[in-house]
């Protein structure tokens, strides 16, 4: 995975504090026992070799944040921690659950570190109160102040970089409408963004889905066979059967979900969660096939990444069954 070796320049005196670091836990990695009758299992081998090539790229990363001096250097490094983000999401499924517990927080540690140094490299613009009013011209064509609501969104946008590839983008108030089942992205990923007031309907199998800047829209999709990542949605309803399904920065937003894995969310207030209602003809060979075929009911167990207590998060919720949709059948819509 040498993608994650994004432009880093050789490494300095300044830094050697942060490789000695990580050198207890590469250190780790190495000396894994493989299993006494399988150390050839092909799960512990993925899981070893994914947390070396993580361990590696976490320490690229934090060279390049105690570089980084120009806004270049931001944005290199965002895409660097998305891409991160995105190839742990991918093959999270395989992971112990203290592997993905630690992976998860050091994403998020990198993200927090990020937006410290955006702040000192990038310092916000101060609101100030004026002694006199601006001329009408001058208001309209030369804005001064910026307000603090604008440049944070400016921030959170910088830090979901969309990625590249297959799906629907920049939509409103329209039905997209997806059948993976006849198209040569089955084995690939798929992205949904930037949309608004919109009904989606994926049937088909699917590795893996990415959600970002989700607004008041209803989804619906088939089995994913790997993972779904879905950031900054609000007052939308989900419904997705995954092995690992991951929800960032979500508000106001019911999730009914069929999942392998317990859901994690992070930064999220007012979710609610049932179980996957959806029906489509071959839907149940399609689940069987993607190893979704019995529900577990993780759906009812989640995990809040910011809630430490032990005592319910008061962010997300169960649908209760008065409130609980009915089965939605999407047979009759079709790909135009």
């Amino acid at each position: 995975m040498d993608q994650y070796q994004s432009n880093i320049q050789p490494e300095s005196e300044s830094e050697s504090g942060i490789r000695h670091k990580h050198q207890t836990l590469i250190d780790r990695l190495s000396a894994r026992r493989p299993s006494s009758a399988a150390s050839g299992d092909a799960s512990d081998n993925a899981t070893a070799a994914f947390l070396a090539s993580f361990a590696s790229a976490k320490l690229s990363i934090e060279q390049s944040l105690a570089r980084a001096s120009t806004k270049s250097d931001l944005d290199r490094i965002s895409v660097a921690i998305s891409e991160l983000d995105r190839n742990l999401a991918q093959n999270a499924y395989f992971l112990p659950s203290y592997e993905l517990r630690s992976c998860l927080k050091t994403i998020s540690d990198l993200k927090s570190s990020l937006e410290t140094i955006s702040d000192n490299i990038l310092p916000r613009k101060k609101f100030s109160f004026r002694s006199k009013p601006l001329k009408k011209e001058e208001a309209t064509n030369k804005p001064e102040e910026i307000s603090t609501k604008t440049l944070e969104n400016e921030r959170k946008t910088e830090l979901h970089i969309v990625p590249d590839g297959p799906g629907f983008r920049n939509k409103k108030e329209e039905i997209l409408v997806k059948n993976f089942r006849i198209c040569d992205n089955s084995e690939g990923d798929f992205t949904l963004s930037d949309l608004e007031n919109c009904t989606v309907y994926l049937k088909g199998r699917i590795r893996a889905l990415f959600f970002c800047r989700i607004k008041n829209c209803r989804v619906f999709t088939g089995p994913v066979t790997g993972s779904v990542l879905i950031e900054d949605v609000s007052d939308s309803l989900f419904m997705l059967a995954s092995h690992q399904i991951r929800i960032h920065h979500a508000k106001s937003t019911d999730f009914y979900l069929r999942v392998r894995s317990r859901p994690i969310i992070e930064d999220s207030n007012g979710v609610r969660f049932a179980p996957y209602k959806l029906n489509y003809e071959g839907i149940d060979e399609e689940l069987r096939e993607s190893g979704l075929g019995e529900e577990t009911g993780n759906w009812a167990n989640v995990d809040d990444f910011k809630w430490l207590r032990n005592v319910q998060s008061p962010n997300w919720g169960l649908i209760s069954e008065d409130e609980m949709s009915e089965i939605v059948d999407i047979s009759e819509f079709n790909e135009r």
